[in-house]
């Protein structure tokens, strides 16, 4: 099967070894997408940067030829399990009318201690 890679040009994909994405036939799955833009964390609030990661999500899949209607699981790794609102106001503005399977699990840190959020996606394109 044919295997496609979707980077960034983040620093950490060639550091750590890993893209954005990979399609393989027709699923697609997304790394963990954290809140940065030009090279940096963006968004002061939860909610504005778990938009920021929904925002570059929906970049990915559609430059991997896909919707957000193509989601079928999410998972949100945060810093703080009190802001659930927050995340989850940004996470059902994009997937209110989808309803992937999702999970929300609280971490101790991310790999940038401004980050408040890393999101995961998993899409599945028709046969």
């Amino acid at each position: 099967m044919k295997r496609e890679v979707f980077t960034t040009g983040a620093p950490w994909e060639d550091k750590v070894g890993y893209c954005r994405a990979v399609k393989i036939g027709n699923t697609i799955e997304i790394s963990g997408t954290a809140p940065v833009r030009n090279g940096e964390t963006a968004g002061e609030t939860a909610y504005e940067q778990a938009k920021v990661c929904l925002e570059i999500i929906e970049e990915t899949l559609n430059r991997a030829g896909a919707k957000l209607e193509n989601v079928v699981r999410t998972r949100m790794f945060v810093t703080d399990i009190s802001k659930w609102e927050e995340f989850g106001r940004a996470h059902g503005e994009y997937f209110g009318q989808i309803k992937p399977a999702t999970t929300m699990v609280e971490v101790s840190a991310l790999i940038d201690p401004k980050m408040m959020i890393e999101i995961e996606a998993t899409a599945i394109l028709e046969s």
